[in-house]
C-alpha cells in the first residue's frame, strides 16, 4: 500500500500574535486611560470660562460689544443756563410779533431812561447818544463773559496756520495730504463752533434788552413833548420822517450803537488778553522750577 504524506502540523505562531496582541490592546488602553486622566484633573472654573467664551463663536455671533462709559451728569447751573436762554430766546420772538408786548417792556424800562437821558424831549440827539452808550455797554460785557478770548484767538491763529494748507492740498489733488489734514479741518470746525455759540449766547442775553431800548426810543421821538426835529449838516431834518423803509431816527441810532458796539468789545478784549498775557509772565516755568528745585 502506498503511504499518504504527512499533513504539515499548524504553526503556533498566530496564537502567539494572538496573545503578545492582547498585551499592545491593554497597553494602549491603559496608555489612553492615562492620557485620558489629566484632561479630567483641569480646573472646573477654566473650563466653564473657556465654554463661555467660546459659545458666542459656535452660535455664529460676534463677540459682545465693550461697554462704553456713561456720560458725566448734566450740572443743575447748566441746566439752568439753558432754560433762561431758550426763554430770553423765545421772550424776544414774541415781542417781536406782539406789539403790545413790546411796548409794555419799553414802558418799563422808560420809566429809568426818560427822567435819566430825556432832558425833557428838547435835545433828541444827547438822549439817542447816552441810550446807546448804556445799551452797548450792557451788550458788550454780556458779549465778554460768554467769550473765551484766549481760546477764540487760538481757534484764529489754527486758521490762519491750517486753511490755506488745506487749499493747497485741494488745488493740487493729492489725497495723501487732504487725508493728512482732513483730522485737523475737523477738529478746527468743532472749536469754531463752540466759539461761535459761546458768542450767540451774549446775544440771546441781550436780545430782549435791544428790542426794548429800540421800542422806547420810538416812542420816545413820537410823543408830543418831544421835539422831532434836528439839525444834521446845516439841514434841519424831522426825525419821523422815513429814509427808506425806516424811519431816519432808526438809521441815526443804529449808527451810534454800531461803532460803541465795536469799541467796547475791542476794549474788553484787550483787557482780558492783557490779563491772560501778565498771567503767564509771571508764573515761572516748569522746567526752571524743577532746575531750582
Amino acid at each position: 500500500m502506498a503511504s499518504r504524506p504527512a499533513r504539515p502540523l499548524p504553526s503556533p505562531a498566530p496564537e502567539d500574535e494572538e496573545e503578545t496582541a492582547a498585551p499592545e490592546e491593554e497597553g494602549s488602553e491603559e496608555e489612553g486611560s492615562e492620557e485620558e486622566e489629566p484632561a479630567s484633573e483641569e480646573d472646573p472654573e477654566e473650563s466653564a470660562e473657556e465654554k463661555e467664551e467660546a459659545a458666542p463663536l459656535r452660535s455664529g455671533g460676534a463677540a459682545p460689544p465693550p461697554v462704553r462709559p456713561r456720560p458725566p451728569p448734566i450740572s443743575p447751573w447748566k441746566s439752568l443756563e439753558r432754560f433762561i436762554l431758550i426763554f430770553l430766546g423765545l421772550l424776544g420772538i414774541y415781542m417781536l410779533f406782539d406789539t403790545s408786548a413790546r411796548n409794555g417792556v419799553a414802558v418799563a424800562m422808560g420809566d429809568f431812561f426818560a427822567p435819566t437821558f430825556g432832558f425833557g424831549g428838547q435835545h433828541v440827539l444827547l438822549t439817542m447818544f447816552l441810550t446807546g452808550v448804556v445799551e452797548m455797554a450792557i451788550t458788550a460785557v454780556a458779549y465778554h463773559f460768554t467769550t473765551d478770548w484766549v481760546e477764540a484767538a487760538r481757534v484764529q491763529k489754527h486758521n490762519q496756520a491750517i486753511r490755506p494748507l488745506y487749499t493747497r492740498a485741494l488745488r493740487s489733488g493729492k489725497k495723501d495730504r487732504i487725508e493728512a489734514l482732513k483730522p485737523h479741518m475737523t477738529e478746527l470746525q468743532n472749536r469754531q463752533t463752540h466759539v461761535t455759540f459761546a458768542q450767540l449766547k451774549g446775544m440771546v442775553v441781550t436780545w430782549v434788552l435791544i428790542i426794548a431800548i429800540y421800542t422806547w426810543m420810538g416812542l420816545f421821538i413820537s410823543a408830543s413833548t418831544t421835539n422831532p426835529y434836528v439839525n444834521l449838516f446845516g439841514a434841519r431834518v424831522d426825525l419821523l420822517s422815513s429814509f427808506g423803509p425806516l424811519p431816519i431816527w432808526f438809521a441815526i441810532f443804529s449808527l451810534y450803537t454800531l461803532p460803541l458796539n465795536l469799541i467796547f468789545r475791542r476794549y474788553l478784549k484787550h483787557v482780558a488778553l492783557s490779563r491772560r498775557l501778565g498771567d503767564l509772565k509771571s508764573t515761572p516755568p516748569v522746567a526752571a522750577t524743577e532746575r531750582t528745585a
